[in-house]
């Protein structure tokens, strides 16, 4: 019998959900690695009141790989809009700060939630404690936070983690070592994909990796983050911070999204991400661009469709 093959995907936020909630539909090992740099809402509040990491983007990750019936996961996700000092907070955040608590440490307690929300694959923090990001931006200032990067709307040069040293998860690190496939993306590239790599030993295991390493581009721009980026400036920062020897494939939209959804965009100051190939093969990196765009209220990856083309490099 063929062993089943091992797949791990970095990242964070809305795009890392919507792509798990494909990938689990296929016969693989997942992994997600999370990052830990989240310091707004009730992620920020949980994480300083319990010296905790933020558990916004774990919560978001458990429910997309969760096997519950729909009300469950419903209630996992449901975010309190009243009640003094409740306001704000959403189940799973709590329940994962308790589970914190009664546990004493952050990866434990999101094993054990794992079991309760019959999770398919694991979830596991870049690091097992809270993270610093920063951000310098071209014209040399310098923000720290990783809420307030977008707010200032205007070019990033880079951003970096502090302390200086931080130390990865070990089961994170096993688990690139041992992966058949790493993916890294979508998401909101200074703020949920670049802080992962930034840890040091994650960085040094994706790497040293020998299996394909993917990078999927996120489909529209992000104000404050991205304004602008074509496809090739999303894959120019990850060379920037991490060189060339971080990913070998690069996965891309090709259509043109409909200008009525365009126009919702828009409004918050966000655009497509054009394909601009010839740059993109410019970098070496093998290129694979599809129609792999799902349109609902807002503009998504077909996760199914991105799953298909992930798992066809294994």
């Amino acid at each position: 019998m063929k062993p089943i093959s091992k797949v791990v995907v970095l990242g964070g936020g809305t795009g890392l959900s919507v792509l798990l909630r494909g990938l689990k539909r296929f016969p693989v090992d997942i992994t997600a690695i999370v990052t830990v740099a989240d310091d707004g809402g009730s992620s920020g509040r949980l994480r300083k009141d319990y010296d905790m990491p933020p558990p916004g983007d774990i919560r978001n990750v458990l429910a997309a790989l969760s096997e519950v019936e729909p009300l469950v996961e419903q209630l996992f996700q449901h975010r309190f809009t009243t009640g003094d000092g409740i306001t704000g907070h959403s189940l799973g955040n709590l329940l994962l700060a308790a589970m914190h608590d009664i546990t004493g440490d952050f990866v434990m307690g999101i094993k054990e939630l794992s079991k309760v929300l019959n999770v398919r694959g694991q979830v596991l923090p870049a690091a097992n404690k809270s993270v610093i990001l920063n951000a310098e931006y071209e014209d040399g200032s310098i923000i720290t936070g990783e809420s307030k990067i977008p707010l200032r709307n205007k070019r990033i040069k880079r951003v970096f983690l502090t302390p200086d040293h931080i130390e990865p998860l070990q089961a994170s690190v096993d688990a690139i070592n041992e992966a058949d496939l790493i993916v890294v993306g979508p998401g909101s590239l200074y703020t949920s994909i670049l802080p992962n790599l930034l840890v040091g030993g994650i960085r040094e295991a994706v790497s040293k990796s020998t299996v394909p390493r993917v990078y999927v581009c996120n489909a529209m721009t992000q104000k404050g983050e991205t304004n602008h980026f074509s496809a090739s400036d999303h894959v120019q920062a990850l060379i920037d911070h991490f060189g060339k020897k971080i990913i070998d494939v690069v996965i891309v939209n090709n259509e043109i999204i409909p200008a009525e959804f365009l126009e919702l965009y828009r409004e918050e100051g966000a655009e497509q991400v054009l394909c601009d190939m010839e740059r993109l093969k410019s970098f070496g990196f093998d290129i694979i661009s599809d129609n792999i765009i799902q349109y609902g209220t807002l503009v998504r990856h077909d996760a199914r469709r991105v799953s298909e083309l992930l798992l066809s490099l294994l």
